[in-house]
């Protein structure tokens, strides 16, 4: 449950902090930080329950920095998505060999003791 809501948090983060790039010509800078914040509204929604579901302090398997890293493991595959689908920009095989980097991160965060 935790991470299904931190993909959903992070699908309407992204959106936020990336669609006015493609949007550049038809929204000015006050309109792309307004509807910007629309979008980040609904990521809070499902950020905040998928942090306290998550935490071991409400019964969940994650510490805090565990939860922290899979957050940003997750942001690069939704970003990956994003900029592949939307902004029509693909990976480089150098950005691939920097996410598989984080993605190891999470790997060495989350075995061993908490």
């Amino acid at each position: 449950m935790c991470v299904a809501l931190l993909l959903g948090s992070n699908a309407f983060m992204t959106t936020a902090w990336y669609l006015h790039l493609k949007q550049r010509a038809a929204w000015s800078m006050l309109a792309a930080i307004a509807i910007s914040w629309l979008i980040a509204l609904p990521e809070y929604c499902l950020q905040v329950p998928a942090n306290r579901i998550g935490h071991v302090s409400g019964g969940g398997p994650f510490t805090a920095p565990q939860l922290k890293v899979i957050q940003e493991a997750i942001t690069l595959v939704v970003f990956g998505v994003f900029s592949a689908l939307v902004l029509k920009e693909r990976l480089r095989v150098q950005d691939m060999i920097a996410f598989g980097l984080v993605f190891a991160g999470v790997l060495v965060s989350i075995t061993g003791r908490r």
